[in-house]
């Protein structure tokens, strides 16, 4: 059994001893892209490459590998959003463990099947509910019930120590400090344990931990002065998509002078299309948090250092439909309206002429004729070359005899018809 209360420097190095040889030290690249956006030398940190193509083995491994045997022979449990899940499984594996992971209903498939994958017959996957709290639940009540152990995807000193091993990697390969360090939060585990380390070993690092815009429980709690749960979650980024920040997390993070900051999920979009067109590289939403930051929530000073972890790499390819739609939406480029067409031959042909500019495109249109009445409504999707364009193609609207609604991104409408 573990015989330590808290994380420390030296705890952090220690787990980077016991994971020596069974996680990938990842590559430290630079990016020239974000250098050019922000004026500075910044890197990307790819766990996206890691062994299980996410940090998460660092504190899986390093949870049960400290395990007594007659307690590893009784199982472990987790709860996760897919990538928690796929380093439990591979630890299963290479240590002889057996194990169950609970996934929400909302994990893609691609990370499911990939759990499965690493942890061959010492893993069973079971969906259970919608979020990760759902989960979760589910997780603890059979380690209750069978004398399994419970793996915390964070909320642990023996997972956040080994997620800390991600920093001292970092400075190694740089062979220097660098000036700031960007970190995607979720429950808080990567973000206590690099703020752990980088507190004590180079507290003059600027630390910025990055969450989804609705997914905000780090800052919550530090807002609260204690961990909250988020009345409301967006499980979009479902690689950060937690609704309560942890107690061990918690402190650690406040403790280590970390800035706080949120992305918007739109912008996470935009980011991982850059990184995926830009830079080759194939990152999950929780991946781009870090990196989307920079020049838009998060300024740094012209020639800093810069290091971005990538956190993970686990996306399901058939999301690239929606992410492409969020991000044209977030960059004002893509706008729904539901147009009332009088029953009449003509009546779109005028619509095209007299409403669409040269460069407006219609993405998406869905009319049923109704014979009954004089007019149709129609859903009509509409993509513009620039933001910029919008304005005029607003005004012919309101100039057109066409009766049009605007349907906005937050109304209930807007969820309900896309």
């Amino acid at each position: 059994m573990h015989d330590i209360d808290t994380v420390t420097a030296a705890t952090i190095e220690k787990a980077a001893e016991r994971l020596a040889g069974v996680v990938t030290r990842t590559p430290l690249e630079p990016s020239a892209r974000l250098s050019s956006r922000v004026d500075a030398q910044v890197w990307v940190k790819r766990e996206d490459l890691q062994t299980v193509r996410s940090y998460k083995i660092r504190g899986a491994y390093n949870f049960i590998v400290q395990l007594d045997e007659d307690v590893r022979a009784r199982g472990v449990v987790c709860a996760s959003a897919g990538n928690h899940a796929q380093g439990v499984a591979y630890a299963c594996r290479r240590l002889g463990a057996n194990g169950r992971v609970y996934v929400p209903g909302t994990t893609p498939r691609q990370k499911r099947e990939r759990i499965a994958t690493l942890g061959g017959a010492h893993i069973e996957v079971v969906v259970v509910g919608e979020t990760y709290e759902d989960a979760f639940a589910a997780a603890n009540e059979d380690a209750q019930r069978s004398g399994a152990t419970l793996v915390p995807a964070f909320d642990d000193v023996r997972t956040v120590a080994g997620q800390g091993t991600v920093a001292l990697e970092v400075v190694e390969q740089l062979s220097f400090v660098p000036d700031v360090v960007v970190v995607p939060v979720g429950g808080g585990g990567l973000l206590a344990g690099v703020g752990s380390w980088l507190r004590e070993r180079h507290p003059e690092v600027r630390i910025i931990g990055v969450e989804p815009a609705g997914a905000a429980c780090m800052a919550a709690a530090l807002e609260s002065g204690h961990p909250v749960r988020l009345p409301a979650l967006d499980s979009f980024v479902d690689g950060a998509a937690v609704r309560e920040a942890g107690s061990v997390t918690y402190p650690l993070v406040r403790e280590s002078g970390a800035e706080l900051t949120a992305v918007a999920e739109g912008a996470v979009c935009t980011e991982m299309l850059a990184m995926y067109q830009s830079d080759g590289i194939i990152a999950e939403p929780a991946g781009a948090l870090a990196s989307a930051s920079l020049g838009t929530v998060v300024d740094v000073e012209p020639g800093q250092t810069v290091v971005c972890l990538v956190s993970g790499g686990n996306n399901d390819v058939s999301r690239y439909s929606e992410i492409l739609e969020r991000s044209l939406m977030h960059e004002g480029l893509k706008h729904y309206f539901l147009v009332s067409f009088p029953q009449e031959p003509g009546a779109l042909r005028r619509f095209l002429e007299q409403v669409l500019g040269p460069e407006d495109d219609i993405t998406r249109f869905e009319y049923v004729k109704r014979t009954n009445r004089e007019r149709g409504p129609a859903l009509v999707g509409i993509e513009i070359a620039r933001p910029a364009d919008l304005p005029g193609l607003l005004a012919r609207m309101d100039a057109s005899p066409l009766q049009v609604e605007r349907i906005e991104p937050g109304s209930p409408l807007f969820h309900f018809l896309l």
